[in-house]
């Protein structure tokens, strides 16, 4: 079970790694123009004239590196226009929808698009100055995109989902507006100018009082101005009225700037010049004309369809038991197949677990295995050093015994000779002392041999005296 968790944490962060970078940026006021996203604007110079303090422009960004730049009105909570260039017509994509933190709470740390679902409480008064999702969910609208997203591929595709650049339209609307922008720009617009990335568009929306929920305006038209900055270089200007999904007018950028607001100008350069190409501007109309004629062929051919359509209604109503009978077969049949799938799944889904689990168990015990194996071999040098140290000191030892030997054997006749050599010097400083004693030994026995002389005359004297005292009578004495 933990290695199953640990997998499963490492497979979640490998997911986390690869999403793309989403950033709409909102463009500080002391900032010029819309900054980094100034490239999507002829001569990098902005339309002027929408100078009202609820416009907010937003530098639309992804992985990074800008895609496109948008002025958004936190009025009527749609986007005014996008700037964009055609890069190159792709198949959409998953619709991953975003919005724009910093437009509702300026104060707030993130600077980047995210999902509404995961701002949480993150954002103060979310929703207050731009649509949300659930402003759309119910309301018979969709977001239809100013900037179209098969009008752009990969990263600048990506960019494109987001509410900002989304404003409410009917499906049919939607469809339409799309329709018609997608092949005005493939067939017309690309193909009379002469360097594709000189050709700037303008896609935008004139608010109405309409509003979805009380909150979100309802577009009263939609507008598109383009602009070829090129050495033949032309400009056009097309609207659709939303109260007529067929409608398509094309006039020219002066006229289109007076539907919009006062003191408008779109273009700025060559684009905003009245020395213009008038053969290619005539080729692009003559295109787009041509366009409308498809499409009104088109619409003629949906109304043979609805009239059609009523048969069809007919036989559907008397088809309807059996197709209702059919669909419960299906079903059936569908939700066996599901559920033998599902039970396949569980068995692979156990016999994979019990797998996983030995091959853990397995992992765990190499492991173990490895690491004594890998102390066994580390300790082999340190033993190996340890007694090849011993070895060296026992060696010292003995040398050092061997050399004390040799010393002390050394020593011995050293001593001898040492003494050997002093011998005649004491011999010779012992002689006074050695005559001395004889002398004071000679002295000393005549001066015994005299005591004992003197000594033995004085016995035999006083032995005399008193045998002859004793003998010789007192009468005597006093002769």
């Amino acid at each position: 079970r933990e290695c199953t968790m640990k997998t499963s944490i490492v497979f979640l962060l490998c997911i986390s790694v690869f999403p793309g970078f989403s950033q709409g940026r909102v463009v500080r006021k002391d900032e010029t123009g819309f900054a980094e996203c100034n490239v999507f604007f002829s001569g990098q110079v902005p339309p002027e004239g929408f100078t009202e303090p609820f416009h907010v422009k937003i530098c639309q960004q992804y992985n990074k590196e800008p895609r496109f730049a948008t002025l958004y009105s936190t009025k009527d909570k749609i986007p005014l226009y996008s700037a964009f260039k055609f890069t190159k017509p792709a198949q959409s994509e998953e619709e991953n929808w975003l919005v724009e933190p910093q437009i509702d709470d300026p104060e707030n740390d993130l600077h980047e698009m995210v999902h509404e679902a995961d701002i949480g409480g993150t954002v103060a008064n979310l929703g207050a100055n731009q649509a949300l999702t659930s402003d759309y969910v119910g309301s018979g609208y969709e977001r239809g995109l100013l900037n179209p997203s098969f009008l752009n591929e990969k990263d600048f595709q990506m960019a494109t989902y987001t509410l900002t650049n989304a404003v409410p339209l009917s499906p049919a609307l939607s469809k339409s507006w799309h329709r018609d922008i997608g092949k005005v720009v493939e067939q017309a617009l690309i193909p009379h100018c002469s360097k594709m990335d000189h050709l700037y568009l303008l896609a935008g929306a004139v608010p109405s009082r309409v509003q979805v929920k009380g909150k979100v305006s309802v577009p009263e038209s939609l507008w598109l101005a383009a602009c070829c900055d090129a050495s033949e270089g032309w400009s056009l200007g097309l609207v659709k009225k939303t109260n007529d999904e067929n409608s398509l007018a094309d006039l020219t950028v002066r006229e289109l700037e007076k539907q919009l607001l006062p003191g408008v100008h779109l273009f700025k350069g060559n684009c905003g010049k009245d020395k213009q190409s008038q053969k290619k501007r005539e080729a692009v109309l003559q295109a787009v004309s041509q366009i409308r004629s498809e499409e009104q062929v088109g619409t003629n051919n949906d109304q043979e369809t609805k009239e059609n359509g009523l048969v069809r209604r007919v036989a559907g109503i008397i088809a309807t038991p059996f197709i209702k009978l059919l669909e419960l077969l299906i079903y059936i049949f569908v939700e066996l197949v599901k559920f033998v799938f599902y039970f396949l799944w569980l068995v692979v889904k156990r016999v994979v677990g019990t797998i996983l689990g030995g091959v853990c168990s397995l992992w765990n015990g190499m492991v173990s295995y490895l690491k004594a194996i890998s102390m066994v071999l580390i300790s082999i040098p340190y033993d190996v050093g340890r007694v090849i140290v011993n070895i060296f000191l026992g060696f010292l030892q003995i040398v050092q015994d061997v050399m004390s030997l040799t010393y002390r054997i050394l020593s011995i006749p050293v001593g001898f000779v040492l003494h050997l050599a002093a011998f005649p010097y004491h011999s010779i400083c012992a002689i006074p002392s050695v005559l001395q004693d004889m002398a004071t030994g000679i002295v000393g026995t005549f001066s015994l041999v005299i005591d004992a002389t003197a000594a033995v005359l004085h016995g035999f004297h006083y032995l005399a005296w008193h045998i002859l005292k004793r003998f010789v009578p007192k009468g005597s004495s006093g002769d």
